[in-house]
């Protein structure tokens, strides 16, 4: 019985999806967002898959959900790199995605 108990309560704490909600104002997000150009300016490579069941771990796979209740993380795209917490680079293929900062990794925990 304890062993299933601790499961339980372990269990969501190592699933870490990634289904982002973009706000439309600063104060309502959890992580301040800014897309970089180059890809060697970024903490995070992105890849925006089509379904929810592909946010596999805390690699960079993102789906953007319709309503904020749906998401993990809720992101706001800010204007200036020095305005965000986490600077983000859009690649085209899932396997490019991944962490360039391991420093910045809690941020989507």
């Amino acid at each position: 019985m304890v062993k299933l108990l601790l499961l339980f309560l372990v269990f969501p704490l190592l699933s870490f999806s990634q289904k982002v909600y973009s706000v439309d104002y600063s104060n309502q997000s959890d992580i301040k967002v800014f897309v970089v150009e180059y890809e060697n300016q970024c903490d995070l490579k992105v890849y925006k898959v089509d379904y929810p069941n592909q946010t596999k771990g805390n690699k960079g796979l993102w789906y953007f959900v319709d309503y904020p209740n749906q998401s993990d993380k809720k992101i706001y795209f800010v204007e200036y790199p020095n305005q965000s917490d986490l600077k983000i680079f859009f690649v085209d293929y899932q396997n490019q995605s991944g962490w360039r900062n391991k420093s910045k990794q809690y941020l989507m925990y």
